[in-house]
């Protein structure tokens, strides 16, 4: 029989227990503020397209972001992710809205979004209706899953490219590249699996292709030297009459 001692031990450690989970679970929900975040969609909501998506380059320090809108049809909700090597994981979204068909909107606070272990569900108050959210990007890269399979519309960050063999991709393939200004667009019919894109600076490609250049000079000029030190050695050897061994 437990004595009262122990049984008090026993209720504090299940109460401080239970105190933990409802504090794990309540820090695991994302803020009113977060949700309710300031963005202007309003151009995204324009395109002629499915899904559309505003990219913006990260800095020296600080990673990309990434803006999303969704037309959505009979769908009660939508769960939203990141795809790991072994796992999924939630994605965390803020400046999140949804608009009715009648154009009504509701900020991303009065919508049910529940951030779980593996996805983040935002619960639809209409089965048709637009979903924007917005979240975090590399600082020149972009991934996610087709949370909504149909035609893509993907902005690039001003004066970034994506042509380039070597230090730009995109996936999957099937797409028409545009450029507007200083911007680019990517524009799929269908799509429905993950989008993977890497771009870049248009600076980076002379940065890059400079270095290249650099190399092969830098390369031709320590060749050059060892051969005039080479060649001058030889002459010493033979001013010296000591002749080179065939065998070496």
């Amino acid at each position: 029989m437990v004595s009262v001692p122990n049984r008090r031990l026993v209720l504090a450690a299940l109460a401080v227990t239970a105190l933990l989970l409802v504090a794990g679970c309540t820090s695991n929900q994302i803020p009113d503020e977060q949700l309710d975040s300031e963005y202007d969609y309003s151009d995204l909501r324009e395109r002629n397209a499915t899904v559309a998506i505003d990219l913006e380059a990260g800095g020296l320090l600080d990673d990309g972001s990434f803006a999303a809108v969704y037309d959505l049809e009979d769908t009660d909700e939508i769960d939203v992710y990141r795809s790991g090597l072994f796992s999924d994981s939630p994605l965390d979204i803020e400046s999140v809205r949804f608009w009715y068909a009648n154009g009504t909107v509701v900020s991303g606070s009065d919508l049910a979004v529940d951030r779980g272990q593996s996805q983040t569900t935002i619960s639809l108050p209409a089965s048709n209706g637009t979903v924007a959210f917005s979240g975090a990007a590399g600082k020149k890269s972009f991934s996610l899953p087709a949370f909504r399979s149909g035609s893509y519309n993907v902005t690039l960050p001003a004066d970034h490219r994506s042509s380039s063999l070597i230090l730009g991709s995109v996936s999957p393939g099937g797409f028409d590249r545009s450029i507007h200004g200083d911007t680019e667009t990517l524009q799929w019919e269908s799509v429905d699996e993950p989008l993977s894109l890497q771009y870049y600076h248009e600076r980076d490609i002379w940065i890059f292709y400079g270095a290249i250049v650099l190399a092969v000079v830098g390369g031709g000029i320590a060749a050059a030297v060892t051969y005039r030190r080479l060649a001058q050695l030889r002459r010493q050897r033979a001013e010296m009459g000591i002749e080179d061994d065939p065998s070496e």
